[in-house]
């Protein structure tokens, strides 16, 4: 018996609404799924009918050692985090006739079939030469699976599984209806944004997040030699490895502001400290952006979570950035939704691993959660910032994580 080859369906989802953009954004969305799929194995990639078609086109699959996972199982799992695509159907396929779609069907549904009670049978013509219409071939279908597996029975409205049958333009394909994927819009087609990254639970969703709107993201995170160890940036770094399973590459540049916290804990307002050092960050993050060519800063702040997210912290921090829009994707969500969409990524684990930031060292035990913004300015009038920022630049370390690459050493530089 010949062994069923497989294909990845998936399905565009905001790019098949855009008009005369279309073309453009969907070059976006291929580039991205090929990009990823080169880190896999060997697959075409063809793009027809709002639907991207992925096969592999190695001769013949070779048999994995037990408890390996395939190349089509690493494509699929690659697939489902592209950003652009609504569902996602790994499918068998077959010869455009009845009988082959039959044969077809009974082999690679069998298991779920045996397994259930009710099913349903689904049909998309999207070549209308093919002589059954929609209709003809679900009754045809579902009458012959029942014979097969007698102790099932239709059921329209809620079937246990739905055994689907897509008619395209070479072939057909028979799946189980597939799965949700990973939404969004394709990264880049809406630019480049710099997540400010702290290694805790809630950047790496806000970043997730933003790049699910079609952002590339790149990461910068702070650090207080000697006061914090390098564990913590290193935890900041595998969260950002992390990531890069869902927005792809990944520039990580880590910048030290130990001699600007230094200055705050010996002359400011003590409880102004957390704000005060805030604007540096997003004063360091908006010139890091502008060298490399980010449009927006990205944080992880929830109105109200801790003292410096109250909307006057938000005001007098936002205050420092001149030129670029800060984007806070949490804003409105609480502290359990940000966990279960950190579970759902993938970073969660790691984010709650103990680590010493430069917060635990520096920050006031009572912050003010209204800060003036008049205040703030004044503990700042003594500083040149311009001067303290060129500092930290030089200081800026660049490491380039490239998805796919996380057993191989990452290389790493002085960004200027």
């Amino acid at each position: 018996m010949r062994q069923l080859k497989e294909a990845i369906l998936l399905k565009y989802g905001e790019v098949a609404l855009k008009g005369l953009n279309r073309r453009s954004f969907e070059g976006i969305l291929i580039k991205n799924l090929k990009h990823r799929l080169r880190r896999v194995g060997r697959f075409s990639v063809e793009a027809l009918q709002s639907t991207a078609t992925v096969t592999s086109i190695e001769e013949e699959e070779a048999p994995m050692p037990f408890g390996m996972p395939s190349p089509i199982d690493m494509a699929y799992d690659a697939c489902s985090r592209v950003f652009g695509f609504t569902t996602i159907a790994r499918a068998a396929l077959c010869e455009k006739n009845y009988q082959d779609i039959l044969d077809t069907a009974l082999r690679y549904t069998a298991g779920r079939l045996q397994a259930c009670g009710t099913f349903r049978v689904e049909a998309k013509r999207a070549d209308k030469r093919f002589p059954m219409t929609t209709p003809e071939l679900c009754a045809a279908l579902g009458a012959d699976l029942l014979k097969a597996f007698p102790h099932l029975s239709v059921d329209l409205h809620h079937p246990e599984v739905v055994v689907t049958v897509e008619i395209r333009d070479r072939h057909a394909y028979i799946h189980d209806g597939g799965e949700r994927a990973a939404g969004g819009f394709p990264v880049t087609a809406s630019g480049r944004g710099l997540l400010l990254l702290s290694g805790g639970i809630d950047s790496p969703v806000a970043g997730y997040r933003m790049a699910r709107r079609g952002l590339q993201i790149d990461t910068v995170h702070f650090t207080t030699p000697p006061y914090t160890s390098p564990k913590a940036a290193q935890k900041a770094l595998e969260v950002a490895w992390l990531l890069t399973n869902w927005v792809g590459d990944i520039d990580f540049y880590v910048a030290p502001i130990t001699r600007y916290l230094e200055w705050l804990k010996d002359n400011c307002q003590p409880d102004l400290l957390t704000v005060l050092a805030r604007r540096f960050m997003l004063r360091v993050s908006e010139r890091l952006a502008h060298h490399t060519g980010s449009g927006a800063l990205i944080t992880g702040e929830s109105l109200g979570q801790v003292a410096s997210q109250t909307l006057a912290g938000i005001t007098a921090t936002q205050d420092a950035v001149v030129r670029l829009p800060v984007l806070r994707p949490l804003i409105g969500l609480d502290k359990e939704e940000i966990i279960a969409q950190a579970r759902a990524i993938g970073t969660f684990e790691k984010s709650i691993e103990p680590y010493e930031d430069f917060c635990s060292i520096f920050a006031p035990k009572h912050p003010k959660t209204r800060p003036g913004l008049a205040q703030v300015q004044a503990q700042e009038s003594a500083l040149s910032m311009d001067a303290l920022v060129d500092h930290v630049m030089g200081e800026v370390e660049v490491t380039l994580l490239r998805y796919g690459h996380q057993n191989k050493p990452a290389e790493t530089r002085l960004l200027l």
